[in-house]
């Protein structure tokens, strides 16, 4: 086992390779080792949608979940699912608050990127991040309810207290889309895991409506 890279063994799809945990259960410190640009197995694990792989690292084997590479980006910062940036924000406690080299944190960095929408619009909700002007419009309270998160790329809304202002989209509104969220951003719920759910049926709905755009591939061992 010890001519075996745990990176390479992360690294496979749909799960892990089966020698990876008696490996890193024989070699304990592998968990924690980084290359040399300060990629984890946490930062495969995030970036490969190994939830199970992401839960045996923290608690079995205590590695930092906070733990950054070369950038100063943890894990978090290569979520490309829900479920593994639901993983890390409210089961392994991971810091949504860190920012990279860039000054920027992974909601804003993953929003900007404009690959994974319902990523970022779950993050905005977890970090409290208002939404930025230049991406998704301008939103206010509602009911005195945190700011609803961001929307996917070419969809804007504006939230606002004032009863003439309505949740707008920057390309062919749709009027049920506008009730919902509106209705959504107002409720007490929104921040439970029913209101989320709701939300992300919502930025689906609205990814659908404006299509997708290839995207790079972030880093990654082939």
């Amino acid at each position: 086992m010890a001519s075996l890279n745990p990176f390479l063994l992360a690294a496979v799809v749909p799960d892990p390779d089966p020698r990876l945990l008696p490996l890193l259960r024989s070699q304990p410190a592998l968990a924690s080792a980084q290359d040399a640009h300060g990629y984890s197995l946490l930062h495969a694990a995030a970036s490969y949608n190994h939830v199970n792989l992401l839960r045996l690292l923290v608690n079995e084997f205590h590695v930092d979940v906070n733990l950054t590479d070369e950038d100063g980006e943890t894990c978090l910062f290569v979520a490309e699912s829900v479920e593994v940036a639901r993983c890390l924000v409210e089961e392994l406690r991971v810091d949504v608050n860190v920012k990279n080299d860039e000054d920027t944190i992974a909601a804003d960095k993953i929003e900007s990127e404009q690959d994974f929408p319902e990523v970022a619009a779950y993050l905005k909700v977890h970090a409290g991040v208002s939404t930025s002007s230049t991406s998704a419009g301008n939103v206010s309270s509602v009911n005195g309810a945190q700011d609803p998160p961001a929307l996917p790329p070419n969809v804007t809304i504006n939230v606002n207290s004032s009863t003439e202002d309505t949740p707008e989209l920057a390309q062919e509104p749709d009027p049920e889309f506008r009730r919902r969220i509106e209705e959504l951003a107002g409720r007490e719920n929104f921040h439970t895991d029913e209101g989320q759910r709701e939300l992300r049926d919502l930025i689906t709905d609205a990814v659908r409506g404006v299509g997708n755009e290839e995207r790079d591939v972030r880093r990654r061992l082939g």
